[in-house]
């Protein structure tokens, strides 16, 4: 089976990129994983700091470890916006992966050293390491803030020399959340074709990037939500992101929540009389199985690449 250091290599020298898509439970964990075995595809599997809090260390695991025994494509665990040297360690301890140590809202050099502290501790254990540089606008789970700070490329080299992290997430206009953009969705492609300059073939990352799917909005408003004005980054800038530029890794979670109450939502208004959860379940797997497929093949240029 193929390792992620693998794909940190062969993902930039053949234009696509990993889906790094979060899990909340077993439903979401196993609509990825099906989604990813339709399309051949590698993927990494996220687990954030509160969905860890949520579900105990020994489900993410066991979750974990039973999909992976179930589904013959590689499988990564990795954590997800780790805000403490701490919970890092624990996931490294754990087995995972690798982690992502969040210090994006510390001073520069403040960030270096708590990355670097982690990626000493990780790298000892043979876990990757993803550190951010950036801040992105939003919420989402643990993280939120009220403004985008782009990444510097001169930054950007002499953190990743100083701290030896082995991914970069960076801030090129992405942000948290289901509401991204008031007017048109753009990207900052020039930042980005900066940091690639100083950091040649070096994998990059970019959270944030749900493309909030318009048909989902729509089903959840007309069966009782509230989600008006919800708006996404388009799918053909991401799709120009993995393909023509260094990105090893896009993030996907707000997505993956609206696939699932859409048809949640739906079939509760159309089968009122129902109350067998293995029901509604079964048809919310199966709508991220087949939007993880899409995002695979057609966005993120990584089918067959299993």
């Amino acid at each position: 089976m193929k390792t992620l250091d693998f794909y940190f290599k062969d993902s930039i020298k053949n234009h696509y990129c990993l889906g790094a898509y979060n899990f909340v439970n077993m439903e979401v964990l196993k609509g990825i994983c099906m989604g990813s075995a339709k399309t051949n595809s590698p993927c990494l599997t996220s687990v954030s700091e509160g969905a860890f809090k949520y579900m105990g260390e020994e489900f993410v695991l066991n979750l974990f470890k039973s999909a992976k025994n179930e589904f013959n494509i590689p499988l990564f665990l990795h954590l997800d916006h780790g805000k403490s040297f701490e919970m890092c360690k624990k996931a490294v301890d754990l087995g995972f992966d690798s982690v992502m140590i969040d210090g994006s809202s510390l001073p520069f050099e403040e960030n270096v050293a708590l990355t670097k502290k982690v990626v000493d501790y990780a790298h000892k254990k043979g876990v990757f390491v993803e550190a951010e540089l950036g801040v992105l606008k939003g919420v989402e789970d643990l993280v939120s803030a009220d403004k985008n700070i782009y990444t510097k490329k001169e930054e950007a080299k002499k953190f990743v020399e100083e701290t030896g992290c082995d991914t970069l997430a960076v801030a090129i206009g992405t942000s948290h959340g289901a509401y991204k953009f008031k007017g048109k969705a753009e990207l900052r492609f020039d930042i980005l074709s900066g940091i690639e300059n100083e950091l040649k073939n070096y994998p990059l990352v970019l959270h944030g990037a749900s493309s909030v799917p318009q048909k989902y909005v729509e089903i959840i408003n007309s069966h009782g939500g509230k989600l008006a004005g919800a708006k996404g980054v388009d799918d053909e800038l991401l799709h120009e992101a993995c393909t023509k530029h260094n990105i090893f890794k896009i993030n996907t979670d707000t997505d993956l929540r609206l696939a699932y109450f859409s048809a949640l939502r739906a079939n509760l208004d159309e089968q009122p009389e129902n109350i067998d959860l293995r029901k509604f379940n079964t048809l919310a797997i199966e709508e991220i199985a087949n939007y993880v497929a899409y995002k695979n093949e057609h966005v993120f240029n990584c089918a067959n690449k299993a």
